[in-house]
């Protein structure tokens, strides 16, 4: 499979994943990976609303994305993988799925987060995963929009203080 962007995004399809990135990437298929998502319909049906005209779209829970990914069931495609956090990649690279990049998207504000960015929020297991990411050879960019320039997203991570 041709794997041709990985994203982290929250809101997982909106208007920049489904109109920006998808016609900016040329890609063929949005994967989307999460488990409650790929459990739920309701879930589901917005997803298949959101999705582009002339993508395709698939919503997987995360071994049966591994899966497929490994097995090349959709080799002749160009996929971009969208999840809502950084764990579900990690678990993905750990069974054995090769990833090169992740652009760190949208990553919404709770109580519990710490703000690196008007739009990234973490908490330390958030951070402890992008670390086992970098130490693994994956490179982490921050980027919004294509039209923004890609920032080395481990140099933003810096900034991180836990919250008290």
């Amino acid at each position: 499979m041709a794997i041709t962007a990985v994203r982290i995004d929250g809101r997982l399809i909106h208007g920049q994943v489904a109109n920006l990135w998808t016609t900016k990437l040329g890609v063929s298929r949005i994967m989307v990976i999460d488990d409650k998502v790929a459990a739920s319909d309701i879930e589901k049906s917005g997803l298949k609303l959101a999705r582009p005209t002339g993508i395709d779209l698939s919503v997987l829970p995360e071994k049966t994305a591994a899966e497929h990914i490994k097995r090349g069931g959709y080799d002749s495609q160009k996929v971009f993988i969208v999840v809502k956090r950084p764990q579900i990649l990690l678990d993905l690279v750990n069974d054995g799925v090769k990833l090169d990049t992740i652009n760190v998207g949208n990553m919404s504000q709770t109580d519990d987060t710490t703000q690196l960015t008007n739009s990234i929020n973490v908490v330390q297991s958030d951070v402890d995963v992008f670390n086992a990411l970098h130490e693994k050879g994956i490179k982490v960019t921050s980027q919004m929009v294509p039209g923004d320039n890609a920032q080395d997203f481990m140099e933003i991570l810096k900034k991180f203080k836990p919250k008290k």
